[in-house]
């Protein structure tokens, strides 16, 4: 039974607005799920008959971007299986919306492939680990995210050369952590589920109890790393002092300072439209935050290339100073429109894309950036755009898969895990899902199944994109 079919009968708790239900009660309705979606059936995957052409989806989502980046798009999913998964969060929404769900409903990342998470800065400066990309986010089922993250795995296991073995038993650590997380939740008073995280102690003690000497060392470098990639450290790489003035320098394809962007008069008017996005998204800010920023003068904005899903998207970092030439703010504003689960998981209750990601990183994440925001604007085409605005580094650290052996990964998968179940357990039924997966490992085998399906599909894909780029049918660029 499909999302939608459940949709109607599945009883609704206090956890997603219903009427207030005793514990026992919502594990009963989580353990009756699994008549209409048994366990062993999210194992069972084949696509659907009438599947959308996968070249079909990602020109799509072209046609609405800028269009000179989006070679660069295609360049960067053409280069392995894993990176064409990871711009293809819109083709797999597709697919999943056919598989067996339990009708429980959480709020999802909708992409939370293994890159998705990691090191973050929160507001009280301590390390966390989380999840990092909420452009999809968007109420829907909890099963969603955790297969996206299972096959993220497999398609890095691969490419690592792991064997079916080592792949099942990363796979198997991923979903287990999350099953077993969800447990411990449930038996958990609500506000500690609220304030429970992933910090650098738990960090440090998981790899003094789970790695070699030199995986423990690679813990404590991405630490002390992470700590480094923060506005100073941008503000280094990224900028100049040109006449005097700061300003951001060029990176060919990557990085074009809004001076070198477009003729004078067009140029202006974006640059009154992003300083009008900065100005005006305080108002989504809390009081003192916002006070806060309006400490700040902007003195230089430019177009970035973000990601690998993203690319296309209008995405600005912004260049603000404080005190003064040495008290750099470094803002980024990114485009959101709809989450590409809108199709088949219903659309947000919220009126604009940025207001939406804002919503779910919010609700998902133990800690946010103290800067993340939200406004709209007129673009020069006389479109309304929507961005999300927060920091562009903040104390972050991202996973190197390729580096990774086995035992590291499987350490990281059971991480990711835990750190998933969390940010479900904040939103959704904790107890009915706990319930539903119960004690046994057969969600956990079933999620092994599907998730080599679908790496293999994904290959399919990925080589579709291949072809499409050798026959013509689309360009694509290194970069």
């Amino acid at each position: 039974m499909t999302m939608r079919d459940m949709s109607a009968t599945a009883a609704p708790t206090a956890a997603d607005g219903g009427p207030r239900l005793s514990p026992k009660d919502r594990a009963v309705n989580g353990r009756a799920a699994r008549a209409a979606a048994p366990r062993t059936s999210h194992g069972d995957f084949e696509p659907s008959s009438d599947r959308a052409d996968p070249m079909d989806v990602i020109e799509r989502q072209s046609a609405t971007r800028l269009q000179e980046l989006v070679p660069i798009r295609y360049g960067r999913m053409a280069e392995s299986p894993f990176r064409f998964y990871r711009g293809a969060a819109a083709i797999m929404a597709g697919d999943l919306a056919g598989t067996p769900d339990s009708g429980i409903r959480v709020q999802l990342c909708g992409d939370a492939h293994m890159l998705n998470f990691r090191l973050l800065g929160s507001p009280e400066r301590n390390l966390l680990f989380d999840i990092n990309d909420f452009d999809e986010t968007l109420p829907g089922p909890w099963e969603w995210d955790v297969k996206r993250l299972a096959t993220s795995l497999v398609i890095a296991g691969r490419e690592n050369g792991f064997s079916d073995g080592e792949r099942a038993t990363i796979v198997t650590s991923a979903v287990r952590g999350y099953r077993e997380q969800m447990r411990a939740f449930a038996e958990m008073r609500t506000l500690d589920v609220w304030y429970a995280r992933v910090d650098e102690t738990h960090l440090q003690a998981l790899a003094e109890g789970s790695l070699h000497t030199r995986g423990r060392k690679n813990v404590s470098e991405a630490l002390s790393k992470a700590r480094g990639r923060d506005s100073l450290q941008a503000f280094e790489k990224l900028t100049e002092v040109v006449d005097g003035r700061r300003r951001f320098v060029a990176v060919p394809q990557l990085i074009t300072p809004a001076s070198e962007l477009l003729p004078g008069h067009e140029r202006d008017s974006v640059e009154d439209q992003i300083r009008d996005v900065v100005g005006r998204y305080g108002d989504s800010l809390q009081s003192d935050r916002r006070h806060l920023l309006h400490q700040y003068s902007i003195v230089d904005m430019a177009r970035k290339v973000v990601g690998v899903g993203s690319v296309g998207t209008r995405c600005w970092i912004v260049l603000l100073l404080g005190r003064d030439g040495e008290d750099p703010l470094i803002l980024q504003a990114k485009e959101a429109g709809d989450s590409v689960l809108a199709a088949y998981a219903g659309p947000s209750e919220y009126a604009t894309g940025g207001e939406r990601v804002v919503a779910g990183q919010r609700l998902m994440q133990a800690a946010s950036d103290i800067f993340l925001g939200w406004q709209q604007t007129h673009g020069l085409d006389g479109l309304e755009r929507s961005f999300y605005v927060r920091q562009l580094r903040d104390w972050k650290g991202i996973a190197e898969p390729a580096r990774m052996v086995p035992r590291g990964m499987r350490v990281f998968a059971g991480l990711c895990g835990v750190t998933l179940a969390r940010a479900h357990a904040r939103s959704g039924d904790r107890i009915a899902i706990a319930a539903y997966l119960g004690r046994s490992g057969a969600f956990d085998q079933a999620l092994v199944r599907f998730a080599e399906s679908y790496a293999d599909l994904n290959e399919r894909d990925h080589q579709r994109l291949v072809d499409a780029i050798a026959s013509g049918r689309v360009t694509a660029v290194a970069a």
